[in-house]
């Protein structure tokens, strides 16, 4: 229990854990005898900084200290401890190699803003690295600023909305999303001053398209852009990508690609040659970076030579055999992030690129999709599959034959914590009802497959038999039990007051 008796978790018998108080609550007046040495500094009048209340810091041990943190992350997931099913999240393997990399005192001692003849090693990774991405994506240059995925459509968006201005088209504001986007298209589309128009899916999952020629039509001299994920967020190939991309361009607008999902298509297909514009990459996606706690990403945009003028300064420039940094540049939208990018990251989405090498890239998706068509075959008899198969990266299953027992996608997701996995996403997409979406990625185990399809088929078999009864209160095992929705909507507790943190 906690200290308000607000519920916890299972007893230390039952499961192993107790409930860890936070540090400071844990260890209140705990004094330590620490010598401070002698003071040789001469006296002066200190009255006025004197504090006047308590100085509320814990006084522990590293022991103490290190102990709390690692029962933490005993409680917790990370990709380190086991399988992360989440589909739409690309949830891989961080190769520890990467992390020794951008540890290097060369690269983790720099400071932004050196003088560009000291940084010339990083300037020249940081250019291949542009370089390997325009390859990559079939683009003619590429900006390594935005800092996530979602800012790099903001980016993406307003090189669009420039480019748009200097063809004297500011009228063009509208922007056309798949309804089985990414919730960051509409939002960062509004973030860019544009009007979002939602196109449907149709019965096989992909954008229905004499709906969106239809669309396209109607806003065809205000249309600026198509939002575009593919494969989509289904799991399905666009496989009419190209006469998608036409009609856009012939009504005059352009098409962003939401690279999310390239780990699809990664050494196998290029965005640019299929008709994409520009295109933001998911580094922690495709290229293995550091997904989880939120961070930093990154989300370098690839984009053609129609948005390259346009691009963020600053920017890497090779003259000779030298590199400079160009601050300035009258056509650029500007400077989007306080420095080149987020290089910690970049340099581990180079690594695991020259890891790979041109002649194995394929590799990625190859494996990623068989994985993920692996599992639909194991799956496809125990869950509905609303899409034809085969699906690409991801495979989306839906809970409407369990649902016929009263059991949802909340309660299997929750009953698989049981088992010991970590759920898949669920409820995304929208388009279809009580959808699980699964994302093995590349580098998991055929046998780490099995294990999971393993405890997938006996959840969906348990439900057959009609032995409900334990899903309505998943998870049974885990630190924490199924949380009270109900309360949590109705009374909701969102601040926690500092004479209440501090409370003996």
């Amino acid at each position: 229990m906690d200290r308000g008796g607000q519920g916890g978790a299972l007893g230390e018998a039952a499961t192993g854990l107790v409930f860890e108080e936070p540090v400071w609550l844990a260890y209140p007046d705990k004094a330590r005898d620490v010598p401070l040495g002698r003071e040789d500094v001469p006296e002066g009048d200190l009255a006025p900084f004197v504090r006047r209340t308590r100085l509320r810091m814990p006084q522990l041990s590293e022991p103490e200290l290190v102990r709390h943190f690692v029962r933490l992350s005993q409680w917790n997931y990370a990709i380190e401890s086991g399988f992360y099913p989440l589909g739409s999240c690309t949830m891989k393997h961080n190769p520890r190699l990467h992390e020794t990399i951008a540890g290097l005192p060369g690269f983790a001692e720099l400071h932004p803003e050196q003088d560009d003849d000291d940084v010339q090693g990083l300037l020249r990774l940081l250019k291949t690295l542009e370089e390997l991405l325009a390859e990559i994506t079939g683009m003619d240059a590429v900006s390594l600023q935005p800092a996530a995925g979602a800012h790099g459509e903001l980016v993406g968006l307003l090189l669009i909305r420039a480019a748009l201005d200097a063809r004297g088209e500011r009228g063009r504001t509208v922007v056309l999303v798949p309804d089985s986007a990414h919730g960051t298209n509409p939002a960062s589309a509004a973030l860019a001053g544009m009007e979002v128009v939602e196109i449907p899916s149709g019965p096989d999952g992909r954008i229905a398209m004499e709906a969106f020629l239809a669309q396209v039509e109607a806003v065809r001299e205000r249309l600026a852009a198509l939002m575009l994920t593919n494969p989509n967020t289904a799991g399905v190939f666009e496989a009419q990508i190209r006469e998608i991309c036409a009609a856009v361009h012939e009504a005059g607008g352009f098409v962003y690609g939401d690279g999310a999902n390239l780990n699809a298509l990664v050494g196998v297909a290029k965005p640019g040659a299929l008709g994409i514009d520009c295109l933001h990459i998911n580094v922690h996606k495709t290229f293995s970076t550091p997904h989880g706690g939120g961070g930093p990403g990154a989300g370098p945009l690839a984009v053609n030579e129609a948005l390259a003028p346009f691009l963020p300064t600053p920017r890497i420039e090779k003259i000779g055999d030298r590199y400079r940094i160009v601050r300035e540049d009258p056509s650029s939208i500007g400077p989007m992030l306080g420095s080149l990018g987020h290089v910690g990251v970049l340099l581990r989405a180079l690594a695991y690129i020259l890891a790979h090498g041109r002649e194995h890239l394929h590799r990625i998706a190859e494996d990623a999709v068989l994985a993920a068509n692996y599992i639909a075959a194991r799956l496809k008899d125990h869950y509905e599959i609303p899409f034809p198969l085969p699906c690409k990266h991801e495979v989306l299953l839906t809970d409407a034959r369990q649902r016929r027992q009263g059991i949802t996608a909340l309660d299997i997701a929750k009953r698989l914590i049981d088992y010991g996995f970590h759920p898949m996403t669920i409820y995304f997409p929208l388009i279809v009802r009580g959808a699980m979406l699964i994302e093995p990625t590349e580098t998991e185990s055929k046998e780490t497959l099995d294990r999971f399809c393993d405890a997938m088929i006996a959840i969906a078999e348990e439900v057959e038999a009609g032995r409900t009864e334990a899903f309505k209160a998943a998870p049974h095992f885990a630190f924490r039990t199924r949380l009270d929705e109900t309360r949590a909507a109705r009374k909701p507790v969102l601040v926690w007051p500092e004479e209440e943190r501090w409370a003996d």
